[in-house]
């Protein structure tokens, strides 16, 4: 299971073509509220429905966690306990996580993100404790994937699903999605 969370203020595309492109690679992806009511608004007044509800998420199944940027999604998800306790347990016994946009403050608050390559979005470099911040639509260091904003979203997602599945199943997707046509390698 992978789970991603939306808090109000989550920034939608990033949040929802995410769990899209997840899902077309056939991987069991849930979104999760960081509160106890399954209805979020996000950045630009999108109500999401999520599948359950960090209290009811089985995190001992989770395979990877997934971290949409926005604001003030960002900064409310990194204002869950909750979310940062179970975070740093999954993120301390190696599990993968991924955190696009305004996002990867919360992993660099953390200090999971000291020593390693890392992207965010533009302002936010001063957040990402330790990290070498390149610039890139997306960079993967280690166990950890982090995306620059809402434009990385596809790159982004195809990184995940290349994490957890292979490079065929994202080269596959890239291509039933008209992706290479777009970003021609």
């Amino acid at each position: 299971m992978v789970y991603l969370f939306f808090a109000t203020g989550t920034e939608e595309i990033e949040a929802l073509a995410t769990v899209d492109i997840l899902r077309r690679a056939g991987i069991d992806v849930q979104i999760v509220s960081i509160t106890n009511e399954r209805t979020v608004t996000g950045a630009h007044g999108i109500r999401v429905e999520a599948d359950t509800t960090i209290a009811q998420a089985n995190f001992a199944t989770a395979q990877m966690l997934i971290l949409p940027g926005g604001l003030p999604g960002a900064t409310n998800l990194a204002d869950s306990a909750t979310l940062i306790e179970r975070l740093r347990d999954h993120a301390y016994v190696g599990r993968p996580v991924a955190a696009i946009c305004a996002a990867p403050l919360v992993l660099g608050r953390l200090g999971l993100l000291e020593g390693r390559r890392a992207t965010c979005y533009p302002g936010f470099e001063g957040e990402l404790r330790g990290a070498t911040c390149t610039g890139a639509l997306v960079e993967q260091d280690g166990q950890f994937i982090t995306g620059k904003g809402p434009a990385a979203v596809f790159d982004f997602a195809y990184a995940i699903v290349e994490r957890l599945k292979d490079a065929a199943t994202a080269d596959q997707l890239r291509a039933g999605m008209l992706w290479t046509e777009v970003r021609p390698s």
